[in-house]
């Protein structure tokens, strides 16, 4: 049976840190058990924990605690990078419903790096018509995405690249400030590292990811109209 989450530890984010120092397979070998036992170990047991809930706002969340189905890869895909750095200095975890497209639907996602966590709702990089027809759907009905879009309220906040130019003049700032979005996320960003040593990370992200589900049944009202045949 898995245990329950504890918390992470100095030993997994120093593990982090050493990678962008010593990013090399003889490195990670010897060290393969500081990744084990201080990173994978609780997060699978954070992905265990989280599961229900999760389940609650989408039952066809994928919710397995293994490494690709909730819980990134350390090793990075180099083939279309410049950058051939052997291995990750961050790991994350994502609640998404399987998918071949993973990185054009909604996910919720928590992520580690040696100095800071960040956890919320987004697209890895939403794909044009996904974004065309949310636009759509704002013009259609703005109230409605506005009464829907003020859970996204502190800890979170926008971001992601907007277009340079605005693509309706004299636009609302706070419909503008997501209609003009190529893609986003929604998220809380976090220098405070001793949260993520505590147990108490997994009230803090059921609590956030409770706070945007109207937001992540809004997107998925988006995939279901991408999704009928033309």
């Amino acid at each position: 049976m898995m245990q329950q989450f504890t918390g992470f530890t100095q030993a997994g984010l120093n593990f982090l840190e050493n990678v962008s120092l010593y990013n090399s397979k003889p490195w990670f070998e010897k060290n393969r058990g500081i990744y084990d036992n201080e990173l994978v170990a609780p997060f699978r047991a954070l992905v265990q924990d989280l599961a229900d809930a999760m389940k609650l706002i989408d039952a066809q969340f994928e919710v397995k605690p293994a490494i690709g189905k909730t819980i990134s890869r350390l090793h990075r895909d180099t083939r279309y990078s410049r950058d051939k750095s052997r291995y990750r200095s961050r790991l994350w975890i994502t609640f998404k419903r399987p998918s071949q497209d993973w990185k054009e639907a909604p996910a919720f996602f928590f992520e580690i790096s040696p100095d800071s966590y960040r956890y919320g709702l987004g697209y890895y990089c939403a794909p044009k018509k996904t974004m065309d027809i949310l636009r759509e759907q704002i013009r259609q009905d703005p109230a409605d995405f506005l009464a829907v879009v003020k859970t996204c309220r502190k800890p979170f906040e926008l971001v992601g690249e907007s277009y340079k130019r605005p693509l309706i003049k004299e636009q609302a700032e706070n419909i503008a400030q997501w209609y003009n979005k190529k893609s986003f996320a929604v998220m809380a960003t976090s220098r405070h590292m001793e949260d993520i040593f505590q147990p108490g990370l997994t009230d803090k992200l059921r609590k956030g990811f409770k706070q945007l589900a109207p937001l992540y049944h809004y997107l998925m009202r988006v995939e279901f109209i991408k999704n009928i045949p033309e």
